[in-house]
């Protein structure tokens, strides 16, 4: 259906020319209606008498609601009566609200009452938007009525939400099953609330003006969806959009960046202790082979290379230069590499915007758009690209090459990503500090590796997006690709922002990036941990083909764990089919348990563990393996892990091949176990149930989101 766009424009044109902030009721109806959004029949009235008339002509029961620009919460002023019966309650009615709303705001303008056609029946729901700072315009879905605020059962998508978004809305949030139909309950109208949904956010993506709306309550039945009340919140002065590079701009430049062929320090240094010293060593010993300009204006040499005064005095093509020299020579170093066509600079120093020097960081915000110089940082440790063999840090070397590229906000964090990687053997691609994120953030990150043949994975530490649906955008796309994980940091809201709306006040920051990374295919890790174990295993877990998952133990107390994290991490365990029940009994004892999950019990040799494990890679309908191991005597750690080995590669040289991750109960033999498990792709993990669920939970939300099962 197409919208009547110039009526809505007609209508945003008065209330600007009129100076207000808010439509009222009659003038959200016709928005609605131009828009295809279901309200009832309705009418304003400015006497009792004409209440009456249009109560009597519309059919009774009627709701009475006062309209003023002024008055956004109506209930709150005494403006809404509803149940009215008849012509006298009407004219009675209107008396009443009117006086009430004197009595609220002395000074609001009172444009009349609207008569309103009374619904009842089906379910209250709310629909709404709101525009967040990083995201841009929203789309909101949750429980409606009185209870909007208390429960706050609400979620969210970008606008514009497609069909299929708007239909995952209805399965999103808590009270999805009331929806379905429950203790003898009707169904709701899934198609029309979906509508309603896809028509607001179309509305609200045509119209930037418009920064929040409530259609609350949507009385949704089995036969449609209307909407008994909205509210609508303009601001005519909204945020200039972001600068944004194009997508070609951002590759060949991300490209000459991270992979550079010439890399210049500026403030190289021959003194021990200092930033600029360390970069030069790192370089030299990490193995880069590119070329390595110091920039010293009082040194004629560094470490046995040439030192030159200025970046400019460089005779050959530099790619990127490293800046390792106090935050107030940044500017104006800063230039000299725009005026070289350097196109980029990584910003070590701190000094600005996260000491308050917030005109210090846009200064050299404006010199790199002038010169088209991309800004990593400022304020960070660097960035590391193993196969180039470069470390363009302070930091210790790094050189356990791999397929993650891991990136952090934060210096600290980046020290754990290094640290864990090392400890766990985890080979990497890049591992690269954002800092500040004056220009250069994650979705430009996301870009350069989504092209990038030596990462096959992206795991991110962020505080904030700066744009947020810019990475939404990229994200959507690469997560078909290739995995993305981010950790969120401040997950704990703050409170709600100050807001007209039921909507805007629902809008808690987290659960916007809860449902926005969600819609984007990222999965999102809960703990630092998370973020390290995710990036180190989804890679060496094959995709499922299917969601049946399946148990195999040899401890009881480790089955209903992992059942638990099962259920936790949104997997299914699959229902044993009798013929199949059948098959792994064959190899437990009788006092084991079969079904799901298959307890082989402790005392079991490893060749029971060998055959069941077998049989689960050989029935094409289990599509995943969780096991438990219990440490014994009879199968002692290094034995199960090197007899999983074993079956695993029997299994994938015939074709059988399907995720399987481990948990080990043990003494400290089974980390041994864990690592040599590990080391030949199946995810182990010593004295915890959870991890490896987790980790598997993290693979099926990836395979889901880029529709691979």
């Amino acid at each position: 259906m197409a919208h009547d766009k110039a009526a809505v424009r007609k209508i945003l044109d008065k209330i600007k020319a009129e100076g207000r902030t808010s439509l009222t009721a009659p003038e959200g109806k016709l928005v609605c209606d131009a828009y295809g959004i279901a309200v009832p029949k309705e009418g304003v009235a400015t006497s009792a008498a004409e209440a009456a008339k249009i109560a009597s002509a519309m059919g009774f029961p009627v709701v009475l609601k006062i309209v003023s620009p002024e008055i956004l919460h109506k209930t709150e002023a005494g403006g809404v009566l509803v149940g009215v019966k008849s012509a006298e309650e009407a004219e009675k009615g209107f008396a009443t609200i009117m006086a009430n709303a004197k009595k609220y705001d002395a000074k609001a303008n009172l444009l009349g009452v609207q008569v309103q056609q009374m619904l009842a029946g089906g379910q209250e729901v709310i629909i709404g938007a709101v525009t967040d700072p990083s995201f841009g315009k929203l789309v909101a879905f949750g429980l409606g009525g009185i209870l909007v605020e208390v429960l706050k059962d609400i979620t969210f998508r970008l606008a514009p939400a497609t069909r299929e978004d708007a239909l995952s809305m209805l399965d999103g949030i808590a009270a999805a099953e009331i929806l379905k139909g429950v203790r003898g309950s009707d169904p709701v109208h899934r198609e029309a609330l979906a509508a309603l949904i896809q028509h607001v956010s179309e509305l609200i993506s045509d119209f930037p003006d418009i920064t929040e709306m409530d259609l609350n309550p949507v009385f949704a039945t089995k036969s449609g969806a209307i909407a008994a009340d909205v509210r609508i919140v303009v601001d005519f002065s909204p945020a200039p959009a972001r600068y944004r590079p194009s997508h070609d701009d951002i590759v060949r430049d991300m490209n000459r960046i991270m992979k550079p062929n010439a890399v210049a320090v500026i403030g190289a240094s021959t003194e021990e202790g200092k930033i600029g010293n360390s970069v030069m060593k790192n370089l030299i010993n990490g193995g880069y082979k590119g070329e390595i300009y110091p920039i010293n204006p009082s040194a004629p040499e560094v470490m046995g290379r040439k030192a030159y005064k200025s970046v400019k005095d460089v005779p050959g093509v530099i790619d990127v230069a490293v800046f390792a020299i106090p935050a107030k020579f940044v500017a104006q170093a800063l230039v000299e590499v725009g005026e070289k066509k350097i196109p980029g600079a990584v910003l070590i120093p701190s000094g600005f915007a996260e000491t308050g020097n917030v005109a210090g960081q846009q200064e050299i915000v404006d010199i790199g758009r002038k010169y088209g110089v991309r800004l990593m940082g400022p304020n960070i440790y660097g960035f590391y690209y193993t196969p180039k063999n470069l470390c363009a840090t302070f930091c210790t070397a790094y050189d356990v090459k791999g397929k993650a590229a891991l990136s952090s906000q934060s210096g600290g964090i980046g020290m754990a990503i290094i640290g864990f990687s090392r400890s766990a053997k985890m080979g990497v691609s890049a591992i690269v500090g954002l800092g500040n994120k004056s220009d250069i953030d994650e979705d430009d990150l996301l870009t350069f590796f989504e092209q990038d043949d030596n990462t096959t994975i992206i795991a991110q530490h962020c505080e904030d997006l700066k744009d947020g649906r810019a990475f939404a955008e990229v994200a959507k796309r690469v997560s078909k690709k290739k995995p993305i994980v981010m950790l969120k940091a401040g997950r704990t809201s703050m409170g709600a922002r100050a807001a007209s709306s039921h909507t805007g006040a629902l809008a808690g920051n987290d659960k916007i990036y809860e449902d926005v990374l969600k819609q984007s295919g990222v999965i999102r890790a809960r703990s630092l941990r998370d973020l390290l174990e995710f990036a180190r295993a989804i890679p060496i877990l094959p995709t499922p083909k299917g969601e049946n998952v399946l148990i195999i133990t040899g401890a009881g107390g480790s089955g209903v764990l992992l059942s638990d994290a099962c259920v936790d991490n949104n997997l299914s365990l699959m229902a044993m089919p009798p013929d199949l029940d059948a098959a792994f009994r064959k190899f437990i004892p009788p006092f084991g348990a079969a079904g799901n999950p298959v307890d082989i019990t402790g005392g079991e040799p490893p060749k029971t563990y060998q055959n069941t494990v077998r049989l689960g890679l050989e029935d094409p309908r289990i599509h995943a393996l969780i096991l438990g191991y219990w440490h014994t005597i009879i199968t002692p750690p290094m034995v199960f892990a090197t007899k999983m080995v074993e079956v695993v590669d029997e299994m994938r040289a015939k074709g059988f091949e399907k995720p399987i991750v481990a948990s080990l109960a043990g003494d400290v033999q089974v980390e041994e176990a864990a690592e040599y498990l590990f080391a030949h792709g199946i995810p182990a993990y010593p004295y915890t149930t959870e991890t490896p669920v987790a980790v598997l939970g993290a693979k099926y939300k990836w395979a889901r989101g880029a529709g691979l099962i």
